[in-house]
């Protein structure tokens, strides 16, 4: 299990979480240790994994500078096709 998708599952439970030897321990706002749900990790999951395209896609980018002076010298049309479009072409929004 990722730490962040047992985050992103028990946003308000989860208090603290220690991985040793790859094993995780996780615990409440209690101080209790409780084992989480691995269907509702997993669907977590499945949620980070929709949005790691507008990380890639944000690093990918020029500066907004660059894309500024882009599009004085060549256009709009013309950043879009030769800026933008690449970069969604190589790191589509999943469907």
């Amino acid at each position: 299990m990722e730490i962040n998708a047992i985050v992103k599952a028990y946003p308000k439970k989860v208090s603290k979480i220690i991985e040793n030897d790859g094993k995780l321990t996780c615990w409440n706002e209690k101080g209790e240790v409780f084992e989480p749900d691995a269907d509702l990790v997993a669907a977590a999951q499945v949620e980070l994994d929709k949005e790691v395209y507008k990380q890639q896609r944000k690093y990918e980018y020029p500066d907004m500078g660059s894309q500024l002076d882009y599009i004085y010298h060549n256009g709009i049309d013309k950043w879009k096709t030769d800026v933008v479009d690449p970069v969604k072409k190589k790191y589509p929004k999943p469907s």
